[in-house]
């Protein structure tokens, strides 16, 4: 059982989503101070103040002290969820799809190279070969 767990752990692609998810925890802080320090105060500066907070707001109650309604933070989170997903796609995402095109298309144009044999295999051909000569004798 415990030797299966350590399998199981120890397998690279388990490794790799550990990484993953620690590295993307990181750019979370990246992608956060871009859009709040950067894209909302732009928006801001064109439109005003960035926050769709009190847009649609309003009271409902049928007993007792009336609740607020808030439809736009939900439109805020809508917004902000946007401009995250653009931020990163226009900085991580497209350039690195970029950079995959030129990879491709550098490996692509690369003239083939001749498969190589390994030693070992170069001397199991001469074993066959001199089997071959053997057995015709």
């Amino acid at each position: 059982m415990l030797q299966g767990f350590k399998d199981f752990i120890t397998r690279g692609n388990v490794i790799d989503l550990a990484v993953g998810v620690v590295i993307g925890a990181a750019f979370g802080g990246i992608t956060t101070a871009l859009v709040e320090s950067v894209i909302n105060p732009f928006i801001a500066g064109l439109v005003g103040k960035p926050s769709f907070d009190n847009v649609l707001a309003f009271q409902f109650g049928l007993f007792g002290d009336p609740a607020t309604i808030k439809v736009g933070v939900l439109l805020s989170a809508i917004v902000n969820f946007l401009l995250v997903a653009a931020a990163i796609y226009f900085t991580i995402v497209l350039p690195m799809n970029k950079l995959a095109e030129r990879r491709a298309k550098e490996v692509a144009e690369a003239p083939a190279k001749e498969p190589t044999a390994s030693p070992e295999a170069i001397l199991l051909a001469e074993i066959r070969d001199a089997l071959l000569a053997q057995k015709q004798l």
